[in-house]
């Protein structure tokens, strides 16, 4: 069992991890800052388009700001949306300070911030909902399509048959629509 494996069990849904945190459980706060560290900082650098610098201070004040803050949350399963929407506010606010209200890197290229959030909230939904599978799908999901290996490539590196891939990846992705729809997220309809 992984070290993030053991925090979800040991905390399990967000509103457990932040009845902990209200406690003043430390590990609950380190899991906190675990579980959404990549949301936020993504949230920062991505949709925001800030630098290494400013995402990096955008990060830290935010989960400062939490932690400060968390007596102001109203239903402890809310914390995600909660921490993206501080982030968007000192994101901008890192933005006019900076004296401009968009980001300047490739404007262009770039999705619109809102666009970019709910980019970042659908991967997270899928990690989220990957946490759910067995470990065999877990990896065979990553290594296809994160790590992008051929059907070959799996077959030669697990011993099986290119066909028998095929079937298992199909297997999975049908397992991971099923938990897919047990997140709400507004991109997945079950």
């Amino acid at each position: 069992m992984t070290k993030r494996t053991e925090g979800a069990a040991r905390f399990g849904s967000d509103a457990d991890l932040v009845a902990a945190c209200r406690r003043g459980d430390e590990a609950a706060w380190r899991e906190l800052v675990e579980r959404y560290s990549r949301y936020v900082y993504a949230i920062a650098a991505r949709a925001y388009g800030l630098d290494g610098r400013d995402a990096e201070d955008v990060f830290q004040e935010v989960f400062a700001s939490a932690y400060e803050r968390l007596g102001t949350l109203r239903d402890d399963d809310a914390i995600r949306p909660w921490l993206g929407r501080l982030t968007r506010n000192l994101a901008v606010d890192r933005l006019r300070v900076a004296g401009r209200e968009t980001p300047i890197e490739n404007p262009e290229e770039r999705l619109d911030p809102h666009d970019a959030i709910d980019e970042i909230e659908e991967a997270l939904s899928v990690r989220a909902a990957l946490e759910h599978l067995p470990e065999t799908c877990r990896e065979l999901l990553d290594r296809f399509f994160a790590r992008d290996e051929s059907y070959r490539t799996l077959a030669e590196v697990l011993g099986l048959p290119p066909g028998t891939i095929a079937s298992r990846i199909s297997r999975c992705l049908a397992k991971l629509r099923v938990e897919m729809g047990k997140i709400e997220h507004p991109s997945f309809v079950p």
